[in-house]
């Protein structure tokens, strides 16, 4: 059913869309070990017998980390530039950012078993339940599979908390890193999810690795979907912890491919417009135009290369200079990212709710935001009516649009 059921789904959430693509692409993978050091190239893990490594020769170093570097929307330059290496040190799946497997993975039966054999030290046995017990429900809404929890040591899909080397080929690298990994359909090993016991597993949107969120990712990997390189997709490699609330996703339906927006289209529009520093920042779907006075050259690059926790589709951004920082907002919810030399931070305490700006319960979002230094000021723009609030004063006052903003 993977091929022929699951080729055009992709995980959407209430507050924003997140697409999975299910796509192919026969390369290897770079990863980066704990001191910053790249130290392996692989491409093949075997779903029974585990993960297969070969060491990377010197001549082809530079042939795959173009490779790398073009699964996750960088500049395919060779070199190992910041961007690169913070694309590296993101919290990421431990399979291959593609894997060459050689049939096609997918189980023969319509009702799947897991068990939990083992389970973490950071959850209870009722949190770790229950976030399982979501992930499953979610694919449940999108393929014709039922998924039922057993205590037999039979069951289809085994899913473990594990520490460093626990026998399987793929030793856990501590805190940090690696996250999980999971391994295709198949017999004995086949379809088992591993995670990593050392990480700060949390089931809320709290600083830490959210488990829902993974285990959604990894049995996608059981299920036979290999990696995305959608950057805003579940089956993308480096998790996202971001913006989105990952306990309102859903399944849905979406055959359109992502594309990369054509500046030279006529009817082409943004989502957003802010400054950044020296530059302006142009957001559309999953990219950002980055403009700076002092180059010719327009760049156009993936969001979550500069910026990990954005998700794609934002409504609206703007830069508080007072602060150097940046929000951005998207639905009911909105991040404060704290400006940093190659990535942006996301400040403790965030996502929060626009309802703090003093928004009626009817507003659901904005549709673009201005921020005064001078006076700070911010204007949040609405359909056809301009919010004003002053950040003093805390207070939010309906404006009627001024003449001076009518061009908007």
């Amino acid at each position: 059913f993977i091929e022929t059921d699951l080729a055009n789904f992709s995980i959407t959430s209430l507050t924003h869309a997140v697409r999975m693509r299910v796509r192919i692409f026969l390369i290897g993978s770079i990863r980066l070990i704990r001191t910053n050091r790249i130290f392996s190239t692989h491409s093949r893990w075997e779903p029974v017998t585990g993960r297969r490594k070969r060491a990377a020769e010197p001549d082809s170093f530079k042939a795959k980390l173009r490779e790398m570097q073009h699964f996750f929307g960088l500049e395919e330059s060779g070199d190992v530039d910041p961007q690169t290496v913070a694309a590296m040190r993101r919290a990421r799946c431990g399979l291959s950012d593609v894997e060459p497997f050689r049939r096609t993975m997918r189980w023969t039966n319509r009702t799947l078993t897991y068990r939990i054999s083992r389970l973490g030290s950071k959850l209870t046995a009722a949190q770790v339940r229950t976030a399982f017990r979501q992930a499953w429900k979610l694919w449940a809404q999108a393929v014709p599979l039922k998924f039922r929890r057993q205590r037999r040591s039979d069951a289809d899909i085994v899913i473990s908390f594990n520490n460093k080397d626990h026998e399987d080929g793929s030793p856990f690298d501590g805190e940090g890193g690696i996250l999980a990994h999971a391994f295709f359909p198949g017999p004995g090993i086949g379809g088992d999810v591993h995670f990593d016991d050392e990480e700060a597993w949390t089931t809320t949107n709290a600083k830490g690795c959210n488990l829902l969120a993974v285990a959604v990712h990894e049995f996608g990997h059981a299920l036979g979907l290999p990696h995305s390189s959608d950057p805003g997709a579940i089956m993308f490699p480096a998790y996202n912890f971001g913006l989105h609330n990952v306990l309102q996703l859903k399944i849905s339906l979406d055959r359109l491919p992502p594309k990369t927006p054509d500046k030279c289209d006529p009817m082409l529009s943004f989502d957003a417009v802010t400054g950044m520093q020296q530059e302006l920042v142009f957001f559309k779907d999953r990219f950002i135009w980055r403009v700076h006075p002092s180059f010719e050259q327009i760049g156009i690059t993936l969001i979550t290369s500069l910026w990990p926790d954005l998700p794609a589709h934002i409504d609206a951004a703007y830069e508080n200079t007072n602060t150097n920082s940046m929000l951005v907002f998207k639905g009911e919810a909105f991040i404060a990212q704290r400006h940093h030399k190659y990535n942006g931070i996301v400040l403790h305490g965030y996502p929060r709710n626009i309802s703090e700006f003093g928004f009626p319960s009817t507003v659901k979002s904005i549709d673009a935001a201005l921020y005064f230094r001078e006076t700070r000021l911010i204007d949040f723009f609405i359909g056809g009516e301009c919010w004003r609030h002053e950040k003093l004063n805390k207070i939010l006052l309906t404006v009627i649009l001024p003449s001076v903003y009518i061009f908007l």
